[in-house]
């Protein structure tokens, strides 16, 4: 390990990426400590903090890595860039025309990609649109509320949400192209890692808390304990994978032979990352949303419809780990398509051992994919659920953040396999050695 960093250091241009990478985050994380004007941070942080909002602010803050709860430039921070390309990458599979781009290559790749930019920026105005509007319902929150104030105000509020989406996405691009790593995972990365103080300040607290209430003696080491399983348990599932052998047949080209060789397909378990999470989790937003425009009449049939879907209750739970598996099975299906992974084993005159090619090299895939799929989808929804079985069995406000530890392992894990390959590309052995 340590001397893979050395190795680092001893490069001038990965060393030179790493330190541009650090910049573009340090920019990132001075962005998320400028306050939008107009805007009363102090009330909107105790709002969010303590619980007093709707799942769909606290879930909007998780993303964003706590920068809304701050009132900051970057209070989109880079959700909706996620959004955008989660849009643009199921449009492709139904639309003939951007399936066309994305088998054009690097120049239909560019196209696709300036498409994503636009549809980035129409979603961060709806969504700056929509923050507003919920925070016009907040007491306390805004400066102002109505006249020409208010309309100035809250042109000026979206106006800088947007920006600060435009700025975090350039930065993103940057560090991918000059960088280390994919530029978008890392500045989710940096957001997300940037919570951590908080959460060992709210574990002092406990402990301090312990000498009034015995039972956070027993749950503080628990928590932690529970974090270090959770992250070994993420470790293991994300690097976890099916081997499928694949065995190619000898073939004579001019003079040369060609195949004989045996090698295999990988397939992970965790096809999909963190996507099911982020569409299911958006999905049981939106009553939370649709709540935070509306005021339910207190004990009547909305407030208690409403109800079910707070993140403390048990229909919650259910409901999102089943959206989970549902969401994962649909993303897999989009992303592998056993019909032409079998006939690309075919026209390579390949096969896997035991079975015969054609129709039954695609059952196999489909009897393997559908199995591995489940495996996937029940791992995502108990990360995801985790936290809320956790809370609710200790009666203790506990947010373990399963689907952040899962993007901050899965981002990490990444960011080490592309510095691994670098330094793998970059130290050739010498004629003499």
């Amino acid at each position: 390990m340590f001397e893979s960093i050395s190795q680092i250091f001893k490069q001038k241009e990965l060393r030179s990426k790493l330190i541009y990478t650090l910049i573009v985050i340090v920019f990132f994380r001075l962005g998320c400590a400028i306050t939008v004007p107009f805007l009363n941070p102090t009330a909107l942080k105790s709002m969010v903090g303590a619980g007093q909002s709707s799942d769909f602010l606290s879930y909007l803050n998780v993303l964003t890595g706590g920068a809304l709860a701050d009132a900051s430039i970057f209070a989109l921070s880079i959700t909706p860039y996620i959004n955008a390309s989660i849009i643009i990458q199921l449009l492709t599979i139904a639309i003939p025309a951007l399936e066309r781009l994305a088998k054009e290559g690097n120049d239909g790749q560019k196209k696709i990609q300036k498409i994503t930019r636009y549809t980035t920026l129409g979603i961060s105005l709806a969504m700056g649109l929509m923050y507003y509007f919920v925070l016009r319902n907040q007491q306390g929150v805004l400066n102002y509320y109505s006249g020409f104030s208010g309309v100035f105000s809250g042109i000026i509020i979206v106006s800088c949400f947007v920006a600060g989406t435009m700025l975090v996405m350039w930065m993103g691009d940057q560090i991918t192209e000059k960088g280390v790593g994919n530029g978008i995972s890392i500045i989710l990365f940096a957001g997300i890692l940037s919570r951590g103080p908080d959460a060992f300040v709210t574990l002092a607290a406990w402990w301090k808390l312990g000498a009034d209430e015995p039972k956070y003696y027993f749950i503080v080491p628990l928590v932690v304990i529970v974090f270090v399983v959770m992250v070994a348990f993420i470790v293991f599932m994300t690097n976890a994978e099916r081997r499928i052998p694949v065995s190619y047949a000898k073939r004579v080209v001019g003079r040369k032979m060609y195949g004989g060789q045996s090698t295999f397909i990988p397939i992970k378990v965790n096809m999909t990352g963190v996507l099911p999470i982020i569409f299911a989790m958006s999905f049981m937003s939106l009553p939370s949303m649709i709540e935070s425009f509306v005021t339910p009449k207190e004990g009547g049939f909305w407030e208690k419809f409403f109800g079910l879907f707070h993140y403390n209750s048990m229909f919650y739970g259910v409901l999102y780990f089943l959206l989970i598996l549902a969401f994962n099975y649909f993303y897999t299906a989009i992303q592998f398509n056993p019909v032409e992974i079998a006939n690309s084993i075919r026209k390579n005159n390949g096969a896997i051992p035991g079975i015969r090619p054609g129709k039954p090299t695609v059952d196999y895939f489909s009897k393997v994919i559908s199995k591995i799929t489940l495996m996937g989808a029940v791992f995502l929804g108990l990360v995801a659920v985790f936290p809320i079985i956790f809370s609710m069995i200790t009666k203790a406000n506990v947010s373990l953040g399963g689907t952040s530890i899962l993007i901050i392992v899965g981002v990490a894990l990444e960011t080490v396999r592309t510095l691994e390959s670098q330094i793998t590309m970059r130290h050739h052995k010498g004629f003499l050695e």
